[in-house]
């Protein structure tokens, strides 16, 4: 009888794995770009600023590949998640769409199950999970909205890191935007100061930014839901 032998060289089916079967363990993240700079790469600017009554968001309207070239010129990069609460699109297309989907889906099952509305804390940390763990890589989104304890902004980092402030800035026109911003900020501004500050400094990063411009989106969170306006540059009154 034939002894049956095991074939340990490379062309053995069983052997044409290039990694670990085991692998990726859950909440791992592949190797690759995954970090801020990647980000930054993509190109947009976006703002956030919390008042004592409402989260005014702002966004240009550019995508563009690796902040070179303009693949489109009238992306909506805020939407609503929730009656009052609304993300930015930051870095990844499809990634930040996953994103999103991902977050408002989790947002009304928690809802559903627990017959009560879901803090900012609470969906503030849910979407830092699932940008640590999930496979959403390349984004770094803003989070705006209000509950109970009043208007918060809170910045997402691609590895879930959420830091809440009165205002945050992300995108490849960051620094210019931050300047600009920095200038006009006031801790008691009305809704329609802190408006004209975000558009402000969304139009300041779309002059030395090339990877932002083309308009502005502008979402207004409030208790009574999320108002989402698109204007040109030269539009709003700043």
């Amino acid at each position: 009888m034939q002894d049956r032998t095991f074939d340990d060289s490379p062309t053995h089916p069983a052997q044409r794995f290039d990694m670990d079967p085991h692998e990726p363990e859950l909440g791992s993240i592949p190797d690759g770009e995954h970090d801020s700079d990647a980000v930054k790469k993509t190109g947009t600017t976006t703002i956030g600023i919390s008042t004592e009554d409402a989260a005014v968001i702002a966004t240009d309207m550019r995508a563009s590949l690796g902040g070179r070239f303009v693949s489109n010129k009238n992306v909506q990069k805020v939407e609503q998640i929730h009656p009052t609460a609304a993300l930015t699109l930051v870095g990844s297309v499809g990634g930040a769409q996953s994103f999103i989907r991902t977050l408002r889906a989790e947002a009304n099952l928690y809802e559903t199950r627990r017959g009560e509305q879901i803090s900012m804390t609470a969906l503030s940390t849910l979407a830092g999970n699932f940008a640590r763990g999930g496979p959403f890589l390349a984004i770094n989104p803003i989070l705006g909205g209000i509950d109970e304890d009043g208007a918060h902004v809170y910045s997402i980092d691609p590895a879930g890191g959420v830091m809440e402030d009165n205002y945050t800035v992300t995108g490849s026109g960051l620094t210019v935007a931050y300047g600009t911003l920095e200038d006009r900020y006031e801790p008691d501004m009305s809704v329609e100061a802190t408006q004209q500050a975000a558009v402000a400094s969304v139009e300041a990063a779309a002059e030395r930014d090339t990877g932002s411009g083309n308009g502005v989106y502008l979402a207004t969170v409030t208790e009574e839901g999320v108002d989402i306006q698109d204007y040109d540059l030269d539009e709003f009154d700043t």
